[in-house]
């Protein structure tokens, strides 16, 4: 009998994660980044606060942002802006509404001198979601707190939503576009009116930067260990083609995990969590700082 042939060599499938990090975050820069945000106050005095706009496609996530900021600095969950499991094709916030967050417990309780907008959803067509105008016009201060939007007709002078004189703390001082790890791509009718939006901030000099959720959801690797999400080869490759379509720099995206089936915080999501919160307090508070250098100058 002849020798039979030797088996091909088997195909070993390629990592899905890369050998070292291209990002460096730890749990250990937690302590560090959470007194960062305690202790950060806006050196300008006409502004109380820094004001940071989220924007992006229904059910990307942004309303479970704000709670997973305010559960990683109060150090439990905590649900400030409410949120709907049901519904990921329809805005469940409906109303411009502005979040505060707590800084310690009852009477002694203060509020962090930063406020979150959530707004209604992007959504494909010409009658559907938010009017990118109301997010151009909630950008220089001109909708009012409790403002419902109309998705047919934006926001108009005549409306009593409508903020005639707005003052530097009504502005936004960061736009920050909320965009999930698990979704497809992004509908053309959509990402004309995200560049749009973009266009208008970079405009006006406003900072802008992404958050890309649900990366837990997204890669099989980081779902098992958060500390995978910058070895993720995935996740890498969807923050490119993020950056790609809407022309924000890989610099300035930062992938987080909400929190959703959590009861209690976990330190790999805050670390997560409190990088992105470090960078936005940063990019914001450097536009409120040139506000006081021009006002100066005028």
């Amino acid at each position: 009998m002849g020798n039979s042939a030797p088996a091909p060599p088997s195909e070993t499938k390629p990592s899905p994660t890369l050998d070292e990090p291209w990002r460096k975050v730890s749990r250990q820069d937690n302590e560090r980044d959470l007194k960062y945000v305690q202790d950060y106050k806006p050196e300008n005095n006409s502004i109380r606060h820094l004001r940071i706009l989220l924007h992006g496609p229904v059910g990307a996530g942004k309303s479970s942002f704000i709670n997973s900021v305010s559960s990683t600095l109060q150090g439990r969950i905590a649900i400030p802006a409410v949120t709907s499991a049901i519904t990921a094709d329809k805005s469940f916030t409906t109303k411009y509404q502005t979040h505060k967050i707590k800084k310690g417990r009852g009477s002694s309780a203060v509020c962090y001198p930063l406020v979150f907008n959530d707004i209604m959803g992007l959504e494909g067509g010409t009658n559907a979601g938010v009017h990118p105008d109301d997010i151009k016009l909630a950008m220089r201060g001109h909708v009012r707190e409790g403002h419902k939007f109309n998705p047919v007709a934006p926001l108009s002078e005549e409306d009593p939503g409508y903020n005639r004189t707005p003052s530097a703390d009504d502005k936004v001082h960061v736009l920050v576009c909320i965009h999930s790890a698990n979704a497809s791509e992004i509908k053309d009718s959509v990402l004309k009116k995200m560049s749009s939006i973009r266009q208008a901030a970079s405009d006006l000099g406003i900072p802008q930067m992404a958050i890309i959720t649900k990366i837990d959801e997204a890669c099989p690797e980081t779902g098992k260990d958060l500390k995978n999400v910058y070895k993720s080869k995935h996740l890498k490759k969807k923050m490119k083609e993020f950056s790609s379509a809407l022309g924000i720099p890989m610099n300035c995206i930062f992938p987080v995990k909400n929190y959703s089936e959590e009861i209690e915080t976990h330190e790999d999501v805050d670390t997560l969590i409190l990088s992105a919160l470090r960078n936005m307090i940063n990019f914001g508070d450097d536009f409120i700082e040139n506000l006081q250098v021009w006002n100066q100058e005028l």
